[in-house]
């Protein structure tokens, strides 16, 4: 068992314009029905946020199969600040990560023969994704053409995101395509979408 969630990350917006933005969208979904103001701590297990808000008489419209009626979704949390997200349970390293300059694959867990990163080549990325939390900026090199990509034009792996704010809906359905579609345009920036277990 577990508790599972479906999370939208944007991928653009920078650390400073986080917090603005996030009130905008949680303000946008609340007009809409689908989120209250009401915070609850029940089932949230973000890494970095303790509570969400609870979903309101609209939820529905947002998933793409609301045909159960004894599915009560839970909250939906909303994190601001630079950080790099994963899809849970014992999940910290990226997989893999393709450079946007030369469409590079750069495998940093050879699976299925490795279950662990090859810190040689992960080191890069992670200072990378450390310097940028902390200052707004940061690169690593791509392996095969030498360019120095800044950690949020990687493409990576479907399980790992880089931002500075993502939405985690808990046991919610799942999200439909026209709602994720829609919320991305409301953030108005790239998005990357997974889903995970805790």
């Amino acid at each position: 068992m577990g508790d599972f969630f479906e999370r939208i990350v944007d991928v653009e917006v920078t650390g400073e314009e986080a917090g603005p933005l996030a009130e905008r969208m949680v303000a946008w979904m609340v007009a809409e029905g689908l989120i209250t103001r009401e915070l609850s701590r029940d089932g949230v297990y973000s890494l970095t946020v303790d509570e969400g808000y609870v979903p309101g008489p609209h939820w529905a419209r947002a998933v793409a199969d609301s045909s159960d009626p004894t599915w009560l979704p839970g909250p939906v949390a909303v994190i601001a600040g630079r950080d790099y997200h994963v899809g849970g349970q014992g999940e910290d390293d990226a997989e893999y990560a393709v450079c946007p300059r030369c469409a590079t694959k750069t495998v940093i867990i050879n699976y299925p023969e490795e279950f662990e990163a090859d810190e040689a080549v992960w080191q890069p990325f992670k200072d990378g994704i450390a310097t940028w939390k902390e200052t707004g900026e940061g690169s690593a090199p791509c392996p095969a053409c030498g360019a120095s990509v800044p950690v949020t034009e990687w493409q990576w792996e479907l399980n790992f995101a880089v931002g500075a704010l993502a939405f985690d809906f808990w046991g919610w359905p799942p999200l439909s395509a026209g709602f994720r579609a829609t919320f991305s345009r409301q953030l108005g920036h790239r998005t990357v979408e997974h889903m995970g277990k805790f």
